[in-house]
């Protein structure tokens, strides 16, 4: 054991242990949280709009503080950006990351001194307590990837803005500059393709033990490895074990990962998003991420099917149940307040208090009121892939509610790395999943409002295609599993 891989071990030993005093008491924390974000922004202009200084509980909270997505701040972050200082947490932020918003423009969400340092922290610990439960370190002597956007930031007023992986990057610890890939110069990359061929050039013949990103992308940087070494990646990096994820559902990916690779490797996911960092996967054996409630985040949860009903009941943490659907509402230190992030997150369990990302509020399908979600449609996919070689490089789900003749009915756009023999009989396995997952699909089916659901064959690279088209290949992009509108659908046909 290398004296890395010791102290690695040790270190796992002590997170672990801190860990589980906050999550031992999640209400208490939760608590303990909300206290300190409504007393450090009470002076604030928000803070002073709202009355925070008359803010006791959460009660007060909520009949002061209206759920709003980026447009109902949007008249608070522009104050920033002009350089006003104390407008939605003191003093100014020290970033903006800087999203794509569909229907903002480009968001600017603020990273403060206080909330920073979770974004850092929390990715640490998910391999921290990797490390503790399998014991495995030997990975950390090794190279170790983070496919991300480029490092280069601008300035606006005295603030620093970029993607938040390009921000991140500017935090990676000292102990792991010399292990981390790809060098400075290749990070800086603008084109996606250029930057993922410089990558593979520059990574090919080390020593790589972790590799991480979106998995989408990965696949890319995989497929081009295999294609210069002309064997899996698997056997280019033979140390190579753990693939560490987030933004989208890793299971459409995993058997086309593995074959990629070659064998089989650990994984863990994780909830990354510039509004701040939720969840990490902390064990192996349990289903769904850890939700960190010691992060300087306040949470809050309203019944997705509730949603859009005038004033919903908003659930704290100790009043969630199991398996509901809840659009997850966020208050930070970087001054998001009741804070729609657009996601939605089921409790796998209560004890720890674990989720998993079942979609986007605003990714659905309910033209004919099924309220299909992201989770069903990736469930539906890999149970229709069992016990198959069929293997999916990219899907997205669209309705088709004028078809030239018969029924309207749900189609699936499949980019497929091993198509089915019987592409119907597939498309049959994958409704008959569906209607197990979601009840009103079912009635639709049974019916006759719907005919069963349409697979159409994409082509090889249909989907960076259309990225490409669209400016968005690469990075923390990633294409919508739903959509209510054939907007996507009729571009990839």
């Amino acid at each position: 054991m290398s004296i890395k891989a010791f102290f690695a071990k040790k270190f796992a030993k002590k997170i672990y242990d801190k860990t589980q005093k906050w999550a031992n008491n999640p209400v208490e924390t939760q608590e303990r949280v909300f206290k300190e974000l409504i007393q450090q922004a009470k002076d604030t202009q928000f803070g002073q709009d709202h009355n925070f200084s008359e803010i006791k509980s959460f009660s007060d909270f909520a009949k002061n503080v209206p759920i709003r997505d980026y447009e109902g701040l949007k008249s608070y972050v522009e104050k920033v950006k002009r350089g006003e200082e104390n407008v939605l947490w003191k003093g100014k932020p020290i970033y903006f990351a800087k999203t794509s918003g569909t229907t903002s423009g480009a968001k600017y969400i603020p990273l403060t001194k206080e909330s920073m340092p979770f974004h850092i922290q929390a990715a640490r610990n998910a391999i921290l307590h990797y490390i503790h439960e399998t014991e495995n370190a030997s990975f950390v002597s090794g190279k170790m990837i983070f496919l991300q956007g480029s490092p280069i930031l601008e300035e606006k007023n005295g603030i620093k803005l970029g993607r938040l992986s390009g921000i991140v990057a500017h935090f990676v610890p000292k102990y792991l500059q010399k292990n981390r890939m790809p060098s400075w110069e290749t990070n800086c990359i603008e084109d996606w393709e250029t930057k993922v061929n410089a990558i593979v050039e520059e990574t090919f013949d080390k020593n790589m033990t972790v590799i991480s990103g979106i998995p989408s992308w990965v696949q890319m940087y995989f497929e081009k490895l295999k294609q210069k070494g002309g064997k899996p990646v698997g056997e280019i990096f033979k140390n190579f074990n753990l693939f560490i994820y987030g933004g989208v559902n890793y299971e459409p990916y995993r058997a086309k990962f593995e074959n990629l690779i070659g064998r089989k490797v650990d994984s863990i996911e994780l909830f990354p998003a510039s509004e701040g960092f939720f969840a990490y996967q902390d064990s192996q054996k349990a289903k769904g991420m850890l939700l960190l409630l010691d992060a300087g985040i306040f949470y809050e949860f309203v019944k997705a099917d509730e949603f859009f009903t005038e004033n919903p009941k908003r659930y704290t943490i100790g009043e969630v149940e199991m398996g509901v659907n809840y659009v997850l509402i966020i208050s930070t230190n970087a001054g998001l307040w009741s804070y729609n992030i657009g996601d939605t997150v089921q409790f796998t369990s209560l004890k720890p208090y674990r989720i998993i990302v079942s979609g986007r509020i605003k990714h659905y399908i309910s033209a004919f009121g099924e309220h299909v979600i992201g989770k069903e449609v990736e469930e539906a996919l890999k149970e229709a892939m069992e016990n198959t070689t069929i293997r999916v490089n990219e899907f997205t789900v669209a309705p088709q509610i004028t078809p030239k003749e018969g029924l309207p009915y749900h189609e699936w756009f499949i980019e497929f790395e091993n198509e089915p023999e019987d592409l119907a009989a597939f498309s049959l396995r994958i409704d008959d999943a569906m209607r197990k997952q979601n009840v009103y699909y079912d009635d639709l089916i049974a019916g006759n409002v719907l005919r069963k659901l349409v697979v159409t064959n994409v082509s090889k690279n249909g989907f960076q295609e259309y990225m490409k088209s669209i400016g968005k290949l690469g990075g923390q992009n990633k294409i919508p599993r739903l959509s209510n509108d054939r907007t996507i659908a009729d571009k990839l046909r």
